[in-house]
Formats: C-alpha cells, sequence, structure tokens
C-alpha cells in the first residue's frame, strides 16, 4: 500500500516537473539565467553610448550626470544617470515607443532605489522579463506539436541563438534595438501561434498589432515595418470566418499601416538632414568612379564632389552642414526615390554597396561600442564574450555577400512553398500563415538593409541592419528547428492538441 503511494507520488512529481520542464520553459528559464549573469552580476555587461543616447533621455528626465562622460563615449559602459528634480525644459528630439519603456523604469527606480539618480538596470530589468516572455511563446510555437526529444534540441538552439549577449547587451543602454528585438520575436511567434492554432486567436491578434505597433514606432528607420506587416498581414484576415474576428483584422492592419507613414512622416527635419548627407557623401559619392557626373544626375553643383566619404559629425568639416547654402543647393535636390533611382540606373554601384551592406549584415554587437564600465579596468571599447560564441561565430561564417542574401531567401522560400500550395489548394487559410510570416520576416530583414544603404550609405551601418539580422536569426531557426523535427515537407499537420510533452507524433508531418 505504502509502496503503491509512493509509486503514485513519484510519477506525480515526474510528469508536473516534465510540464514545469517544457521545451518553452526550458528556452526561457536558460535566456533568461545567462541574461541575469550577464547584465546583472559583475563585471557588467552594456553598450557604450556612440553620441545617440541624448535622443532619448533629455526629454524623459534624465541627464548625464557624471563630469567625465563625454570621455567614455564609444569606449565604456555607463549605468547611472541623474534624475531632473525641476522643470525639463528638454523637448522630444524623435517620437518613439521607446519613451514608454524609458518612463517605466524611471517609475521602477524612484520606488526601489532613488530619486535622483537613474540606474539603467532597471530597464534592464523590464526588457529581461519581458525578453525571457517572447522567447517562451516562440519556442512554444516552434516545439508545441514536436516529441520532447526534438522540442528540447529546438529549445537549447533558441538558447544559443537568442541568449547571446550580442543581443541581450542592448537591454543596458538607451538604443532602440532593445525594442526591436523584443517585438519582433512577439510578433513573429504570436503569427506562428496564429498559424499553429495555439492559444486563443483574439489574444494573439492583440499581442500582434500591440508588438506590430511598438515595433514600427521603436524607431523612424522602421516606418516601412508597419506598411509590410499591415500588407501581408491581410493573410489574417481569412483565419477565422467570425465577422468581429475580420473587423478586429482590418482594424488592426489600418493602425498597423497609419503606424508605419506616421512614423515616416514624424521623422524630424534635423535627422532628414544627417540620413541624406551620409546618403550621398556615404552612399552614392562613396563608390562613384566618377563623383561630378553622379552628382550632376541629381542636379547638384560639381564641386561638392569634396565631400565624397565625408561624415556629418566632423568636427573640422569640409563645410557647414547646417548652413542654408546647403540647404539650397545639395539637401533640397534629392531624396529617397531620387537615390533609389539613381542605384537602379546604375546596377554595378548599387551591387557593389549592396554588398557593403552585406558585410555588416550579420554582425549582431557593433564593433565600434565597448561593453564594460571603465571601472572593471577593461581596455578602451574592449567587448564581451561572455555567451557570445553564436554571434562571433555568425560574424566569422557568414558569407559577406548581397548574392548569399538572395540564395538564402530563395532557399527558405523553396522549403516552404511545398506546404504553402497545399493549404492553398486546400483553401486552408491559417495553413497559409506560416508562409506569409516568412515572407513578411523576410521583407522587414531586407527594408532594414534598403532604408539604411539609400537613406544613409554605410554609415553606422552594422546597427542600422539589426533588423536583417534579427529577421535572419528567427527565420533560420524556425528552419533549423524544421530540420530537427524532421518535417519541413508539406505533409499534412497533426492533431492541433499534441503537445511537446507528448511521446509520440506523427512522423512526416510538416511544422
Amino acid at each position: 500500500m505504502i509502496y503503491n503511494t509512493v509509486k503514485t507520488t513519484l510519477r506525480q512529481s515526474v510528469m508536473l516537473a516534465g510540464f514545469r520542464s517544457s521545451p518553452a520553459f526550458v528556452a526561457a528559464f536558460g535566456v533568461l539565467l545567462i541574461t541575469v549573469i550577464g547584465l546583472f552580476t559583475a563585471p557588467y555587461i552594456g553598450m557604450a553610448d556612440n553620441g545617440d543616447f541624448f535622443r532619448n533621455i533629455y526629454s524623459n528626465g534624465l541627464y548625464f550626470s557624471q563630469p567625465d562622460y563625454d570621455s567614455q563615449y564609444f569606449g565604456y559602459f555607463v549605468k547611472q544617470f541623474g534624475i531632473y528634480q525641476y522643470y525639463n525644459e528638454n523637448g522630444a528630439t524623435l517620437a518613439s515607443s521607446q519613451s514608454l519603456f524609458i518612463s517605466l523604469a524611471i517609475g521602477l527606480n524612484k520606488l526601489l532605489f532613488s530619486s535622483t539618480v537613474f540606474d539603467i538596470r532597471f530597464q534592464a530589468a523590464i526588457y529581461t522579463l519581458l525578453y525571457a516572455a517572447a522567447v517562451y511563446l516562440l519556442v512554444e510555437a516552434i516545439t508545441c506539436r514536436m516529441t520532447r526529444k526534438q522540442g528540447m534540441l529546438c529549445a537549447l538552439l533558441a538558447i544559443f541563438v537568442f541568449g547571446d549577449t550580442g543581443y541581450t547587451a542592448y537591454f543596458n543602454s538607451f538604443y532602440s534595438e532593445s525594442i526591436v528585438l523584443i517585438m519582433m520575436l512577439y510578433v513573429f511567434a504570436a503569427w506562428l501561434l496564429l498559424y499553429r492554432k495555439r492559444y486563443n486567436d483574439y489574444f494573439l491578434l492583440a499581442l500582434f498589432v500591440i508588438s506590430g505597433l511598438l515595433l514600427t514606432t521603436s524607431k523612424q528607420q522602421n516606418a516601412p515595418v508597419g506598411i509590410i506587416l499591415a500588407g501581408l498581414g491581410i493573410m489574417l484576415f481569412w483565419v477565422r470566418k467570425d465577422r468581429i474576428f475580420r473587423v478586429m483584422t482590418v482594424i488592426s492592419l489600418v493602425l498597423l499601416f497609419a503606424a508605419g507613414i506616421g512614423t515616416y512622416l514624424n521623422i524630424s527635419k534635423e535627422f532628414v538632414n544627417i540620413n541624406q548627407y551620409h546618403a550621398m557623401t556615404r552612399g552614392v559619392l562613396k563608390d562613384s568612379a566618377n563623383p561630378e557626373t553622379s552628382l550632376k544626375s541629381f542636379g547638384i553643383n560639381e564641386q561638392y564632389a569634396i565631400l565624397k566619404n565625408n561624415i556629418y559629425y566632423e568636427q573640422y568639416g569640409t563645410v557647414d552642414v547646417n548652413s542654408p547654402i546647403l540647404e539650397q543647393d545639395f539637401y533640397s535636390k534629392y531624396g529617397f526615390v531620387s537615390i533609389l533611382k539613381y542605384y537602379l540606373a546604375n546596377p554595378d554601384q548599387f551591387s557593389s554597396i549592396l554588398d557593403v551592406a552585406a558585410q555588416s549584415a550579420f554582425s549582431i554587437k557593433p564593433a565600434a561600442m565597448g561593453n564594460y564600465e571603465q571601472s572593471a579596468g577593461k581596455e578602451f571599447r574592449a567587448q564581451s564574450h561572455f555567451f557570445a560564441l553564436y554571434s562571433l561565430l555568425k560574424g566569422i561564417l557568414a558569407p559577406k555577400t548581397f548574392g548569399f542574401i538572395l540564395l538564402w531567401m530563395a532557399l527558405v522560400t523553396g522549403l516552404y512553398m511545398p506546404s504553402f500550395i497545399k493549404a492553398l489548394k486546400a483553401r486552408d487559410s491559417r495553413g497559409m500563415q506560416r508562409m506569409a510570416l516568412i515572407v513578411a520576416s523576410m521583407a522587414v530583414g531586407l527594408s532594414g538593409i534598403m532604408v539604411s544603404i539609400i537613406g544613409a550609405g554605410d554609415a553606422d551601418i552594422s546597427k542600422h541592419e539589426f533588423l536583417f539580422t534579427l529577421s535572419f536569426d528567427l527565420v533560420s531557426v524556425l528552419g533549423l528547428s524544421g530540420v530537427i523535427g524532421r518535417r519541413v515537407s508539406g505533409s499534412s499537420e497533426p492533431a492541433a492538441g499534441m503537445s511537446a510533452n507528448m511521446p509520440k507524433v506523427q512522423k512526416g508531418v510538416s511544422i
């Protein structure tokens, strides 16, 4: 009797432990643990300021409190800032959803730490929790119909890729890449869960649109993201026949489209000039064999060829970048569309700059910024290698040509096309969602490259292409997980009720 009771208790304990250690939980907990060790234990890992932090901190009630802060640009991570105590005369230099999270972190900081000193680790803590939840949903979407062994392998893959401190170091900074990382994972996971018919469709639709809005409005470069998600997200309209779901889907897509347009229109004149300047000096003119001829095609005085390779922020520049003369004779002569037309008319030069972009397209962590505090005793711009094997290997091994990117896109599309065609023939709208998600993710990634090179040349390009490297990782992890599950083929889906904890699964089915 006692033996049977003990045996039953042990069995229940094992089952409970199995539930708690599902692949999604293991992945989320692994990423959480690694991030906590890296960002919240000495020596603390973060990102040095490249001069962009002022855009986000002054308008949110913070200021640089260290007297030697300027000497730490690019080299050292700074974790504490001052909190304005009285009237803050600084207006917002840009509108960003990032301000919501900074304000939340400041409120938490005042409640638990100080009303005069802001510790950026409060912001990192918020990001870390949101990120762990996003990883959980992503891995749950990927593994919910796998065997436990397959699911655990996918969980380890997710930890290896998304636990990399090349990604999470952004949490200890004021770069908007933190929001891009987290919200892109939520968008991807929500759409994939809708495809899986996992959880409540209305909840997932809400998660998709809220994350998409925060992603689109996180930085001005992401304006095309809302338009892309709205365009390809129209596939979600047919997921359910409920009138209310379809109405909510249309409203969601309109909001995403409006957010994209609004983000673009809200770009301040200052940033327009900065990007325009680099688009010409570090883009069109940089690889032009005849800069004078290139300028002439835009109707610009050929003497401006002297600006080739110039940087907007140069202390002793060739010209005054804010002068009325430059505004009249230079900036007013070209824009995003005219530069795109120029590149299309000059395919060799376009191919060249695309390859330049590809050289930085797989860099998760920019080499220009250090990761340690000055007090850690590391050299200027020293980079952390703690749990950064994936970002290191990716930067070394990934082919640095745009041709590889096109080949990768063709391969991924080809792998998933059979299941999409089968779903299309069967009029299975939910079954079509995976291909829509993959195409949208690749389009979002490409927009990161195109906006970078056409809108700002090669200036700070590795950070500008963060959206591509993230999209590449999400789609690649999905594809590799399919290989692990041996279910990349176009065979039918298993029953929706099967979970990662079930010992058996139908073989040869599509994920």
